[in-house]
């Protein structure tokens, strides 16, 4: 499996405290079945004001201290992007860690608030789309308003979002009504990818082995679909069979 979404960069954002945290989550990450990683720490404007020279350099540390530890999981990185105005701006500036690309576009992780959709939040998705970005929504399935107004959710894929939804949210990490929600979306095959959003081992550990196991429950193929080969499209890894 292909994981785009982790906070295991050491020091930088809410993730991993210490090196010696980012080599625990590498382990437990490849133990439930993930070969490559995305390191995707937030950047969030007066929160985490991570850059990408910011991100290169924890990245560059833990690829060494893996290599040293003879951990055979593959890393790139990339940064998980509050919604922001900045954003344009950071694009025009080449200031914007992608995942990769995938038809053609490149590739964002994009989080809104925990709490509500923002009043911006068309006339962005429109600019990025325009602009050769396709924007992939991190854990709808996490956001308040949209687990009150599920309809919400239908306008954000209209207006051309994609969707990354929570391993942990699938096997109920997040509580019943997170998982209805997105089991809902399983049901309708409507998010592209799953991914971990790993921040540590304990409170918030790499569930992609179980997710994996409830979604080809499922749907064997769309498993496939959204564990291996759409993120592996979009960082140009191999495709397998699992």
């Amino acid at each position: 499996m292909i994981d785009l979404h982790s906070h295991i960069l050491p020091g930088i954002d809410d993730g991993a405290r210490t090196m010696a945290m980012s080599i625990d989550m590498a382990k437990q990450t490849l133990e439930c079945g993930v070969t490559h990683l995305v390191c995707t720490p937030h950047i969030h404007p007066g929160f985490f004001d991570n850059t990408p020279a910011i991100i290169e350099n924890a990245y560059n540390e833990l690829v060494l201290a893996l290599e040293q530890e003879n951990i055979p999981l593959t890393l790139s990185y990339a940064a998980e992007l509050r919604v922001s105005e900045h954003i344009p701006i950071w694009i025009k500036q080449n200031a914007v860690p992608f995942l990769g690309q995938i038809n053609s576009k490149n590739v964002m992780l994009l989080e809104m608030p925990h709490s509500h959709v923002p009043s911006g939040m068309e006339p962005l998705v429109k600019w990025l789309l325009k602009n050769n970005v396709q924007p992939l929504i991190a854990h709808p399935e996490r956001n308040r308003e949209l687990l009150r107004e599920q309809h919400k959710f239908d306008w954000l894929q209209r207006i051309g979002c994609w969707f990354q939804v929570t391993a942990g949210a699938l096997t109920g990490r997040f509580g019943e009504p997170v998982q209805n929600f997105a089991l809902t979306m399983l049901a309708n095959k409507s998010f592209h990818v799953v991914a971990s959003d790993t921040h540590d081992t304990v409170r918030r550990p790499n569930d992609m082995g179980e997710a994996f196991a409830v979604v080809s429950a499922v749907d064997a193929a769309y498993a496939q679909q959204v564990f291996v080969t759409t993120p592996g499209e979009i960082v140009g890894a191999p495709s397998v069979v699992i």
